[in-house]
């Protein structure tokens, strides 16, 4: 698709203005508050997961908690790449982001978004061995295993964030520079483009919206073969342990993957929802991770009340 035709070439865009989220003036300090306190409960429920399963023997030698505390940290950072700059939308300052900020906003966010896609995804393929194939569980995924896995999300997450970052800004920019979203994505930048965005939307379609739902895809058949599973343990308590771990996982699961994929597989369009959409899995997920998985995970739970029990006798 041809974008702004009559803009002459000559002019270079230096810089971007985000626009945010579109809200009525009179609510500007709420919102400033509400982000403000999301932002501040996600680093904080995040780090406590993180050290949580560092500080306690149990949990950083099993590979479910491994995984767990790396999605702990890419959430600490995901966040700290969206809501900083989405806040000031909500103060006098200024909107502005100058061009390289805007490339390293669109990088870091594909690049984490991407791998923590993955990870979703190796988070379903322990569970489903776990839970599946018990008895050979330790042998098919130990700790360096997963150690691999982890590594492979991260180069992974990485190749995309690069691949995404330069088809986007290789397009030139020559006006108006005006971003009609809260962050630099895909989308909502190559709106802007004074160039044919048709590559740049399929490789979207195709390396976002399609790897995002084959992902889930994958996750949902991990997930049916876990609950084929579950219903064959004869104790209740069993199925219902089991349950609760899953549940706590696919629900996070599903608060991510279907507002990406609403957004990806139809990169070229536009829609009103786009940016309220955009928060579930961007804003919304990060602060629901370690909620979900300390208050609905017995194991978190009692790895908390060890360590505050250790502390206390320390005293």
């Amino acid at each position: 698709m041809k974008r702004n035709k009559n803009t002459s070439m000559d002019t270079v865009v230096t810089d971007f203005i985000l626009m945010g989220l579109s809200h009525p003036p009179n609510l500007r300090t709420l919102l400033f508050l509400v982000f403000f306190s999301i932002y501040i409960l996600t680093q904080l429920g995040n780090l406590l997961i993180l050290f949580t399963v560092w500080a306690d023997p149990k949990l950083h030698a099993r590979p479910m908690y491994i995984l767990l505390g790396v999605l702990s940290f890419l959430d600490m950072w995901l966040s700290s790449v969206i809501v900083p700059r989405l806040i000031l939308n909500f103060t006098p300052a200024s909107k502005v982001i100058p061009f390289g900020g805007c490339v390293a906003q669109l990088y870091f966010f594909h690049f984490l978004g991407s791998t923590q896609c993955f990870l979703y995804t190796l988070m379903a393929y322990d569970r489903y061995l776990a839970i599946c194939q018990p008895l050979r569980y330790p042998v098919l995924m130990n700790g360096k295993l997963c150690t691999i896995l982890v590594a492979g999300a991260w180069v992974a997450g990485s190749i995309h964030g690069s691949i995404q970052a330069t088809l986007t800004f290789r397009l030139p920019y020559c006006g108006p520079n005006k971003v009609d979203y809260f962050l630099c994505d895909i989308p909502a930048v190559l709106r802007l483009a004074c160039a044919d965005t048709k590559v740049n939307e399929l490789v979207t379609f195709v390396d976002i919206g399609v790897v995002a739902a084959s992902c889930f895809m994958l996750i949902l058949l991990s997930y049916a073969n876990i609950v084929h599973a579950i219903l064959k343990i004869r104790t209740a308590d069993g199925r219902r342990r089991a349950f609760s771990t899953c549940g706590s996982h696919l629900t996070v699961v599903t608060v991510y993957y279907v507002p990406c994929i609403f957004i990806y597989l139809r990169a070229g369009s536009k829609s009103p929802l786009d940016g309220a959409v955009a928060v579930f899995y961007t804003i919304v997920t990060p602060l629901l991770n370690p909620l979900i998985y300390t208050l609905r995970n017995q194991e978190v739970k009692s790895a908390l009340k060890r360590i505050s029990a250790g502390r206390g006798h320390g005293k």
